[in-house]
């Protein structure tokens, strides 16, 4: 198990970053497909890449890959995989499955196919006939495109957006992994202010901030791998002490933000206090109207209400409308924002410098970017 072949999964439109992401943490060779970046490494990268990636939704070990048209070559593509080097004679094993362009439509009955080939490869290990199942979790996925079976093993559990800090949500919270992805786009850093005039539940400013500190995003949770004997207790422990020493909290931040609902600032709060941030992160209560953000040069970062997912769309214009407005009183600053209306440009008064298409969720979306000047070299 020296050279492993692991899956950086991820929502479409990102792939590009988290390759990016990838090779800033040394991983040059890797491939991008959809949805996804394939890299290499050991088992301790398995740990590190999942305390470290921002914008990754799982890492998959990624176990083989065969022609499976019929239920026989499936079952037996599976059984020859090596599942003795990962799934102990106690591990839990369970099986999920999709099935896209394939023959084999039934993904329940792919997922047992998988499962008893599997159990007839361990019986052969272990000498039993009976599984207990209750040590370690290895949860395998059969994804099966166009008669062409994978066969994965998911290292994260909850997907990565989930850092920890955020027990409570607004009606429509933006995913974590999306807002770093925002964050990264925009080359933002601690030097220059930050802003977000339609806040919610605070997602942006504190991932900014983890981003500012060098935070690894992972740092607050638990993975199903932290049980692993193949990783051990000494790699995880290691790497989080490598991750706390990475840690840049004596770096001054402006950040701030703010939203019209009280309820979104009182969730936006707790997420704040709970990423140790309360003391560097400053929220109010008020509308785009009336924003005040201080600073020359400073950065936009934010993802406005429309009507597919809050209030109405009469309600989600007129905001753009008003953050329109205050934006021409900051001629120094940049602008990204994330929206699905095609109208976006016209609120806010001339036409973006660049657009990238990305999905919050399954919602179609732009990023806007209105690039003011940089700051002068000091």
């Amino acid at each position: 198990m020296e050279r492993l072949e692991l899956v950086a999964t991820c929502p479409m439109g990102l792939e590009a970053i988290v390759a990016r992401e990838l090779m800033d943490l040394g991983y040059t060779e890797q491939q991008t497909d959809n949805g996804s970046v394939t890299f290499y490494g050991t088992v301790r990268d398995i740990a590190r890449t999942n305390l470290w990636l921002r914008t990754a939704d799982r890492i998959l070990i990624r176990m083989g890959r065969f022609p499976a048209s019929t239920f026989d070559e499936l079952f037996e593509g599976t059984k020859a995989l090596p599942w003795e080097q990962w799934i102990g004679g106690d591990a839990e094993f369970p099986v999920q499955g999709k099935s896209h362009k394939s023959q084999l439509t039934s993904v329940p009955a792919c997922q047992g196919i998988v499962k008893k080939a599997i159990v007839e490869k361990l019986k052969q290990s272990y000498h039993t006939e009976w599984f207990e199942e209750t040590g370690p979790r290895y949860v395998i996925e059969v994804a099966l495109l166009k008669d062409i079976a994978t066969l994965t093993i998911d290292t994260t559990g909850p997907s990565l957006h989930k850092r920890g800090y955020r027990k409570l949500v607004t009606e429509a919270p933006l995913k974590e992994t999306l807002a770093a992805a925002m964050v990264i786009l925009s080359r933002w850093g601690p030097h220059r202010p930050l802003y977000d005039p339609f806040c919610g539940s605070g997602t942006i400013p504190i991932e900014a901030a983890l981003i500012a500190w060098n935070v690894a995003p992972g740092l607050r949770r638990t993975f199903p791998s932290d049980q692993w004997p193949q990783i051990g207790e000494d790699i995880w422990d290691d790497v989080r002490d490598e991750a706390y020493d990475s840690v840049k909290d004596d770096i001054p931040l402006e950040i701030a933000g703010s939203d019209i609902d009280p309820s979104a600032i009182e969730v936006a709060e707790a997420a704040v206090k709970a990423a140790g941030l309360h003391r560097e992160i400053r929220l109010s209560i008020g509308p785009a109207a009336k924003i005040r953000p201080t600073g020359d040069y400073g950065c936009f970062i934010t993802n406005p209400p429309y009507g597919e997912r809050l209030g109405t769309e009469k309600e989600a214009d007129a905001a753009l409308k008003q953050f329109g407005s205050s934006f021409i009183h900051y001629p120094s600053w940049s602008l990204f924002a994330l929206s699905p209306n095609k109208e976006f440009e016209q609120y806010i008064g001339r036409k973006a410098e660049k657009k990238r298409k990305l999905y919050n969720g399954r919602i179609e979306c732009q990023l806007y970017q209105y690039l003011g000047p940089l700051p002068p070299r000091s």
